[in-house]
């Protein structure tokens, strides 16, 4: 059984406000399907690096998020071509990017 899914635009509504209420800078970089479109977080660091995070299902198909480039924060070019190949495979895609220089940003729910 899957479980109720808001509409991608309200998720991402929702993303952004948080961030603001942290003081975290946050854009939507890219508008993908309102209602079913997956959603990419690209988290700068700045000079420590980049790192996105993509929405997954967990083995029990529950909701979670992964870091599509790897453990570590990587480079913002090699983040940007990470997210350009993710659009062409998947044109619902959404993109928000947040400004986060002290690491505080995590998105909400499980991480895999």
């Amino acid at each position: 059984m899957t479980e109720p899914r808001l509409a991608t635009r309200l998720m991402v509504q929702a993303l952004v406000r948080r961030c603001s209420i942290a003081g975290l800078s946050a854009t939507v970089a890219r508008r993908g399907d309102e209602e079913r479109g997956a959603i990419l977080i690209k988290v700068n660091r700045f000079e420590a690096g980049v790192t996105v995070w993509t929405q997954t299902r967990t083995l029990e198909g529950a909701a979670a998020w992964m870091r599509g480039t790897g453990a570590e924060p990587v480079a913002e070019a090699a983040c940007d071509a990470y997210v350009e190949r993710q659009v062409k495979r998947d044109p619902d895609l959404w993109v928000v990017e947040i400004e986060d220089r002290h690491a505080r940003f995590l998105p909400e729910g499980k991480l895999v």
